[in-house]
């Protein structure tokens, strides 16, 4: 012990003599002090001897100008921590003390901008540690994080400070309005965050669904209450995106909400004022499910028109159009939009064919015996096709294939058109067209 008095002695000795004059406002007036004290606590802390680093720390930093160097406030930090653990059991001193962390974070802020969004994020981490039955202190505080930080808060403190807002709802410190306010700024503040891995990606997904949940469970969001609240809103201002896009996701997390025409006037003005190819898929979604099909179409051919949407995700959106087609007897829509799928992604490919054979298998064609049954040839080629290119279908298909034999002609039936087995035959129907061969019952 000894020997590391005397290093910091010498240490302080050498600092001070080594001090210009052009350094001695950066130590300010007692710069001697200050460099002094800096050096002792600098040294205990080295050495982990917390409890000797502390009083020369308190010295130190009241001696120093905050601007000084940041390892003053930083350090400061860690001893404050140490001493509010250690300090559980009185209220007051604990208190004193987290002003005095508060305090520092707020300096460190201001005197050192570059760590500012580190700062506020380890601020509101000893926010949540430290501050306990506080609701209204830890939104405020929250509030400021959030503003400050923006996308490079940590995605956690949102879901906290949504719990802040539902506790704060709970006991009339905020309104219904508020509540709804606040939960679309903090979901349009987790949207803008950029995951930086996979796990990241997962976490802010779970961290959305943790802040609907609150939400929803507030009671605030009936879809009587978001129609009577943005129905006039939405009618002065159209135009405000960030209006908009609040009102879609608020309706879209409310029973029946998606069901009303303000939520789909709301969600055509979002497209129209920050278009791409995820607005224009939604909008497919939403038209969709109403059963509007010409809208529907017009969308998602939108979506799939946008250039920013690679060859898989065209490939998936004509599977879904082609599905969604089929179901809506759309049967020659569906199959363009299948054999485009399969076109564009193979992996897909398989279950691409599986809907077609479907809807040949399905379509009733006009005619004779012959072309009232050639649609089953085509469905069979396809089902075919399907499980050579997915072998996961080729039970599946096999079945299918089974039940479309049994409406294949007989031979001498065949023969009776002018048909036999293994010619090529043009099937025409129902705005499909396909070219197969003539099978009959063997």
């Amino acid at each position: 012990m000894k020997k590391a008095a005397l290093f910091i002695v010498a240490s302080v000795l050498f600092a001070c003599s080594a001090l210009s004059s052009s350094a001695q406002g950066k130590w300010g007036p007692d710069s001697a002090e200050c460099l002094k004290y800096l050096s002792y606590y600098e040294e205990y802390y080295k050495q982990k001897n917390y409890d000797d680093a502390i009083p020369n720390w308190r010295m130190a930093y009241k001696l120093c100008p905050p601007s000084a160097r940041e390892s003053i406030l930083a350090n400061g930090a860690f001893f404050m921590r140490r001493l509010i653990n250690a300090n559980a059991s009185n209220a007051i001193y604990k208190e004193a003390l987290l002003d005095t962390l508060m305090m520092l974070h707020d300096q460190r802020i201001q005197y050192f901008p570059a760590r500012a969004v580190s700062t506020l994020n380890n601020k509101g981490q000893d926010l949540i540690n430290y501050v306990k039955d506080d609701p209204e202190r830890l939104y405020n505080e929250f509030n400021v994080i959030i503003a400050q930080n923006g996308a490079e808060v940590k995605p956690q403190y949102l879901v906290f400070q949504m719990n802040n807002v539902c506790q704060l709802y709970k006991n009339g410190s905020l309104t219904p309005d508020d509540v709804l306010n606040e939960y679309g700024n903090i979901m349009s503040t987790l949207e803008k965050i950029v995951p930086s891995s996979e796990m990241e990606k997962k976490n802010i997904e779970k961290y959305k669904s943790d802040i609907e949940t609150l939400f929803i469970s507030s009671n605030v969001a009936s879809c009587d209450n978001l129609v009577a609240l943005y129905t006039p809103r939405f009618e002065a201002n159209p135009d405000d995106l960030q209006l908009v896009t609040n009102i879609v996701r608020m309706l879209s997390s409310t029973e029946g909400g998606m069901d009303t025409e303000l939520f789909v006037k709301a969600a055509a003005k979002m497209h129209e004022l920050d278009p791409g190819y995820n607005s224009a898929h939604f909008l497919y979604q939403i038209y969709s499910q109403r059963g509007d099909v010409d809208n529907a179409v017009k969308y998602m051919e939108e979506a799939i028109n946008y250039p920013e949407s690679d060859n898989a995700t065209d490939a998936q959106y004509y599977f879904e159009l082609a599905t969604f087609c089929f179901k809506s007897t759309q049967n020659a829509k569906a199959f363009n939009y299948a054999l485009k799928a399969a076109e564009l992604d193979s992996s897909i490919a398989g279950k691409s064919y599986m809907l077609i054979g479907t809807i040949w298998g399905s379509q009733v064609c006009p005619g004779n015996e012959i072309e009232k049954r050639a649609p089953y040839w085509v469905a069979v080629d396809y089902l075919v096709k399907a499980k050579n290119a997915d072998p996961s279908l080729a039970e599946e298909a096999d079945k299918m294939i089974s039940q479309y034999r049994t409406y294949y002609p007989q031979a001498a039936e065949a023969f009776m058109y002018n048909v036999t087995d293994g010619d090529s035959y043009t099937v025409s129907c129902g705005g499909m067209r396909a070219v197969t061969k003539v099978k009959t019952q063997q």
